[in-house]
């Protein structure tokens, strides 16, 4: 060589350029932990979490296993290790798989390879969701990387780690002619790709390729992964060319220690005149779980934005003139599969449980995604004047609201719904899934048995009222010392079962560290005996029918009961206290101590008897488990609906489950809209909604629309009865604007209410054909002088979403006007939680429904006294009353004042938290009509389709 060579190969060796894996890659991680940091303090849930399966128990997968764990937790990313065991199945891990896949809270799966022998890679690579196939293998990732269209979920860490370095390095490979040696998937074939969409220009090689050495003498970049100790000879490579060496080879070498040196695939000696080059070891492998690590995070990021991104794909109406019935229109609008609009909504496939075709269960695991913006979706509570018993189409404006935001405003859309009980289905009022063109659908699923809540309420509160009668029954039969055996058994040469209600109970008794076996007689007595006296027992039967002779009935009756007779009745199945702690529960946790607490009577001694001193809680629990999970449903223009609990508002509280609302606000995100019902008229719906509702949750709304029609305002200025089944009257099919304009008092009082508490009212009009536009335009400007934010006619029977677009701009206008028009404009309850429980039925009577007085039947003082006794005045109320008039009186319309309110009995839902005072003659189990709906309901026995529901 001489000395212009040797010259020539100096100045080339000094160019020369490691490409340092390490330092780049401690580099990546602390990038990564910041960035994980500086995400947790915005959004606090924000947990990137990785999970590694391991089969078998191979020290060198064990050893790989641990260093990904440590670099998790040098970053903060959660890391869970599987392992199995050597011997199983396919079946069993793919199982497992299936499990983690469909775990919300995890970003990223690795199967640590290899696996044993019988067991397929292949079919484990694609076991793995796409969406967590953080190794970059899966078929579809690799397929996406190869389309400059799409794009892959994760791209493979290793190549993705020889792009890092070449990034870092500031190595532009645009225009570069580029030579991959080695086709797996796992980095040569990956790698080429990703070249290629770098636009350099890439022949992809191999071992057995002709030609190699002269391909490679040409490449301005040469990447290896063949694994094979210097394949690539150093004197191949041109001299200023970028060599990346995936290779990690052992050869024998007696001076080290181990007896063998890691190389590459390219023999070391091409550092002298390569420009840049991977060192071997210290290149490319440390890039390898930087690249795990950024997936992970980059998978936990993605997610964490898909969850607050819902997407908007309505459905097109088909709208007719004249209107066919409900049934005749949903039947004409098939809805999407739920599959679909679930994955429209970004539910995993663990997030949500199909019952049929057209609804799912959605479980409370949704809400502990980390929300992706600093607030949820907007909150607007829909409820009503006091209506007519035709009702004023309240569900049908929920209904019909969601769909225009969601349809004709695209916005994210909600609505949350009660179920409806097939009391009212089959009785007098008919079903509750909207009207017209504004419908809920499947509307025969939803007014029938829909995913059998109701049913479980049904069924888990006749168990208790079983446990009541029969606890009493084998008291009276037994002794202390055979109620003890029995309750607690004991068997010879084993210690004495004692149940975990018995434990509880001992604590309440004062008796916690005694054992069983070391109580006294009087101790036993006290622990054994509830003692339940008949005459104060409050717990009734519910069933979902209309069955007005149950109200009151006897039991006990045949002559196995030995003389245990007592009178008790029914109440409808809404009614029941389960309906309304699964409306306002927040958990399975929380279900289960409110089921706990539930008060079922009281001793002779006058202690209150719970469901946990019965035994039965934790079996309401297991009853009630499926059912806390709201029905996930779709309006006819597809948006999502939310169909959960359905307790009534003249009897209950009157509004959907607390967790629906929750779930819906947490998927419709920041620019979206969850649109709630409230039952009946404001004075009751609304009031319930603010004072039990909104305290146990904690939310408060945005805005409340109050439903109208020119109907209801006539009927509560003098017009004459409506009744169900009867043609209307002429009074309501003709222009009086004098009637009108003396009716709308109702809606001013409810106007004035919904403010006094802080809240925003947009009065929709539910417009009927029989209105006119001075009738329309007269309730308009009462409305805005009374105090309403706005006043809208709206035709969503006839129209759908389209005749509510206006109400749907106008509620957008409101909630997102954030600035309070005055400071009475904030947010806040009627009463205090430390007011006494007449304190708080007045605030109500007098402030909201204008009485001048209350009056207390002997049997209410007496139950007052004894509930403040018991320590339970802190509860809301929550006032059982006719819908009809501000009043106790039906008969009373219009904005009456100055009334007396009478309150004939009180009872206490400890379960659900409130106290529940009855006023006037109200009914808790209704009754049928002359002429009840279901004259018209019947089945097509050739196609099996349900007719005549409405």
């Amino acid at each position: 060589m001489d000395t212009a060579q040797q010259q020539q190969q100096q100045e080339t060796r000094r160019q020369a350029t490691l490409l340092d894996g390490k330092k780049i890659s401690e580099q990546v991680r602390a990038e990564l932990k910041s960035e994980v940091e500086a995400f947790r303090k915005e959004y606090p849930g924000f947990r990137p979490k990785l999970v590694a399966v391991q089969v078998g128990e191979r020290s060198d997968s064990s050893v790989y296993i641990r260093q990904k764990e440590k670099a998790c937790k040098e970053v903060g990313v959660e890391f869970e290790h599987v392992q199995l065991n050597e011997d199983i199945q396919q079946e069993e891990l793919d199982a497992h798989v299936d499990r983690i896949n469909h775990d919300s809270s995890v970003h990223g799966i690795i199967v640590q390879l290899p696996v044993p022998e019988h067991l397929s890679t292949r079919h484990i690579v694609h076991s793995i969701l796409p969406s967590k196939d953080v190794d970059g293998f899966h078929a579809e990732n690799i397929g996406h990387l190869s389309k400059r269209a799409t794009e892959p979920f994760f791209q493979s860490c290793t190549p993705l780690g020889c792009i890092e370095l070449l990034r870092r390095y500031n190595i532009d490979v645009s225009g570069m002619d580029a030579v991959v040696v080695g086709r797996s998937d796992i980095v040569g074939s990956p790698l080429a790709m990703m070249l290629t969409n770098l636009d350099a220009t890439v022949t992809l090689c191999h071992s057995r390729t002709r030609g190699l050495e002269q391909k490679v003498r040409a490449a301005d970049l040469v990447a290896v992964a063949v694994g094979s100790d210097a394949f690539i000879k150093a004197e191949w490579v041109k001299p200023g060319a970028v060599v990346i060496d995936v290779g990690m080879n052992a050869r024998d070498d007696a001076t080290r220690k181990a007896g063998y040196r890691w190389v590459g695939d390219v023999e070391a000696s091409v550092r002298e005149h390569a420009s840049f080059a991977t060192p071997v070891p210290g290149g490319v492998g440390p890039m390898t779980v930087a690249m795990l690590l950024s997936n992970v995070v980059a998978g936990a990021k993605r997610q964490h934005a898909e969850a607050a991104q819902m997407a908007i794909v309505p459905r097109a109406l088909k709208l007719r003139t004249p209107v066919p019935s409900d049934i005749a229109i949903a039947g004409e609008h098939g809805p999407k599969p739920i599959a679909q609009l679930a994955r429209e909504l970004n539910l995993g496939a663990g997030e949500f449980e199909p019952y049929g075709a057209f609804a799912a269960k959605v479980p409370l695991s949704v809400l502990q995604r980390p929300s992706a913006e600093g607030r949820s979706a907007r909150y607007v509570v829909v409820t009503g004047i006091s209506p007519t018993p035709l009702g004023e189409g309240k569900s049908t404006v929920t209904v019909g609201l969601a769909q225009a935001l969601y349809a004709h405003a695209r916005r994210p859309a909600f609505a949350c719904v009660r179920q409806p009980s097939q009391g009212p289905t089959f009785g007098i009022k008919g079903g509750a899934a909207g009207g017209g063109y504004a419908q809920v659908t499947p509307m025969t699923a939803m007014n029938l048995h829909l995913t059998g809540d109701i049913h479980a309420i049904t069924a888990a509160n006749n168990l208790v009222a079983a446990a009541v009668d029969a606890r009493r029954f084998h008291e009276a039969t037994q002794t202390d010392a055979q109620l003890l055996q029995r309750l607690c058994p004991r068997k010879k040469g084993v210690a004495r079962t004692v149940a975990k209600p018995l434990l509880r109970r001992l604590e309440r008794l004062g008796l916690g560290e005694c054992s069983v076996d070391e109580l006294d007689a009087d101790q036993v007595r006290r622990l054994v005996r509830l003692d339940i006296d008949p005459e104060r027992i409050s717990w009734r039967r519910v069933l979902d029918t209309n069955d007005r002779f149950l109200r009151e009935i006897t039991v006990g009756e045949a002559t196995s009961e030995r003389g245990m007779a007592r009178k008790t009745g029914f109440d409808i199945a809404v009614a029941s206290e389960i309906m309304a702690v699964l409306a306002l529960t927040s958990s399975l946790a929380d279900m289960r101590e409110r089921l706990a607490r539930m008060v079922v009577g009281f001793s002779r001694a006058g202690d209150p008897i719970t469901c946990d001193d019965l035994g039965v809680a934790g079996a309401l629990a297991v009853l009630m488990r499926d059912a806390l999970s709201p029905t996930l449903m779709q309006t006819l223009e597809g948006s999502p609906v939310f169909v959960h609990a359905g307790p009534f508002a003249n009897i209950a509280h009157g509004n959907s489950s607390v967790v629906a609302d929750r779930i819906a606000l947490q998927l419709a995100g920041p620019r979206g809209f969850v649109v709630t019902e409230a039952g009946f008229g404001a004075d009751i719906g609304f009031e319930k909604f603010v004072n039990i509702k909104c305290r146990a949750s904690g939310l408060t709304p945005d805005a409340a629309v109050i439903v109208a029609t020119v109907r209801a305002l006539k009927m509560h200025g003098g017009g004459p009865d409506v009744v169900p089944g009867r043609p209307l009257p002429e009074a309501y099919t003709r222009e009086d604007l004098p009637l009108l304009e003396s009716g709308f008092a109702n809606l001013r009082r409810h106007i004035e209410n919904v403010r006094s508490l802080g809240v925003r009212p947009i009065v929709a009009i539910n417009a009927f054909d029989s209105d006119t536009p001075a009738e329309l335009a007269l309730v308009q400007r009462l409305a805005l002088e009374a105090g309403a934010y706005d006043a809208v006619p709206t035709h969503l029977w006839a129209k759908g979403g389209q005749g509510a677009e206006d109400l749907a701009n106008t509620v957008i206008r409101c909630c997102e006007d954030d600035e309070p028009a005055t400071a009475s404009d904030s947010f806040r309850f009627l009463y205090t939680d430390d007011m006494s429980i007449k304190q708080k039925i007045e605030a109500i009577a007098k402030q909201f429904y204008r009485a001048g007085s209350v009056s207390y039947s002997e049997e209410a003082e007496s139950k007052i006294a004894m509930f403040e006794q018991c320590g339970w005045a802190k509860m809301p109320v929550c006032m059982a009353k006719t819908q009809y008039s501000f009043s106790a009186d039906p008969a009373l319309k219009g904005a009456p004042e100055g009334f007396d309110l009478p309150i004939r009995d009180i009872r206490a839902s400890l379960g659900a938290g409130f106290i529940y005072p009855l006023c006037g003659a109200m009914q808790t189990l209704p009754g049928l009509p002359t002429r009840p709906c279901f004259y018209d309901i019947d089945v097509n026995p050739d196609t099996g389709d349900i007719q005549g529901l409405f």
